[in-house]
């Protein structure tokens, strides 16, 4: 009797799992950006939890403000970062992520709610072409990158091709052969100044390899001290966590304590004046593992100031 009511508890477990894992991913916004909310399972930890949404443990307790050592509760909610790490708004292809629209928001309203993807985007992934939606409509706004999660690849963009070329073609149809002709003197007139455009992109090129060196944020800090002059240049006690981002797209981020998310902070290495630019992803209070600390970088940009301590160091922070 006792091993029927084993098996029977096992199962019941199993359906109710994969009925979580079934439910649409829906967005939710704060003031640290966008994130999902997950309801914990039996069994779940902050480890099992951080696999199967693709964040680091100790990053989702931090931005829960929760004790890693103390686990999780069965029916307990916690919130999932969306980061540069886990979560894309290009391309077509990972779990969707949805935007559930209020008040009959136009597709403007929701891309600025949702990071400023790309009015284009959201249209391609939801086969729709209209402006405006009905409140109530799911909305696909990105793509949550995790290997643990059923991924799926959406292909609207070639369906929607179609009547746009339609369109297109009836005017043609109708007009005359001499209007259409003097159409198409306007673009043999625009290539004559191809020149001045490639000189344009050129410089462009060559500014973002200079904002490479410093951190793809480097611009963003500037534009953030236009509007908010820098106030806080510090000396702190640094430590480093682990991250993929930052190797090849020169993304650097950071934890501190009572800076909001998304801020971005000037870091110093003080012993070579070499500059990283960092975006602020969370806290770290309340974990044990940091105090001595005031904040913690990114492995990639730990690695770009020439930092070779892992434990402890010395960096200034301007923001």
């Amino acid at each position: 009797m006792s091993k029927f009511s084993f098996s029977y508890l096992l199962l019941v477990f199993c359906v109710q799992s994969l009925s979580a894992q079934k439910a649409d991913l829906i967005v939710k916004t704060g003031d640290k950006g966008l994130y999902l909310e997950h309801k914990v399972a039996r069994g779940e930890s902050f480890f099992a939890v951080g696999r199967l949404y693709n964040v680091s443990a100790k990053y989702l307790a931090i931005f829960n403000k929760l004790d890693l050592n103390k686990g999780l509760l069965i029916d307990q909610k916690i919130n999932i970062p969306l980061t540069d790490t886990n979560f894309t708004q290009q391309g077509n292809t990972g779990t969707p992520v949805y935007y559930t629209a209020i008040q009959s928001p136009t597709l403007e309203t929701i891309s600025s709610k949702v990071k400023n993807v790309s009015v284009e985007n959201i249209r391609m992934w939801n086969d729709i072409s209209v402006t405006e939606v009905i409140p109530g409509t799911k909305l696909i706004i990105g793509f949550l990158q995790s290997k643990e999660m059923a991924s799926v690849t959406i292909n609207n963009k070639p369906k929607q091709e179609e009547p746009v070329a339609k369109v297109v073609e009836k005017p043609v149809v109708k007009a005359e052969e001499k209007p259409v002709v003097k159409e198409e003197v306007k673009p043999i007139e625009q290539k004559a100044e191809e020149k001045p455009v490639v000189k344009l992109i050129e410089e462009k090129i060559e500014e973002k390899v200079v904002i490479t060196e410093q951190g793809y944020f480097k611009n963003h800090f500037e534009q953030q001290i236009r509007t908010n002059p820098a106030s806080k240049n510090e000396t702190v006690a640094s430590g480093i966590f682990k991250t993929a981002s930052g190797w090849k797209d020169s993304k650097y981020y950071l934890l501190i304590d009572k800076v909001p998310a998304g801020t971005i902070v000037k870091v110093i290495n003080p012993t070579n004046n070499k500059a990283v630019y960092a975006k602020v992803l969370g806290e770290m209070s309340g974990i044990r593992q940091n105090e001595g600390l005031s904040i913690r970088i990114s492995n990639a940009a730990a690695t770009t100031l020439n930092i070779t301590e892992q434990d402890k160091f010395i960096v200034t922070v301007n923001y």
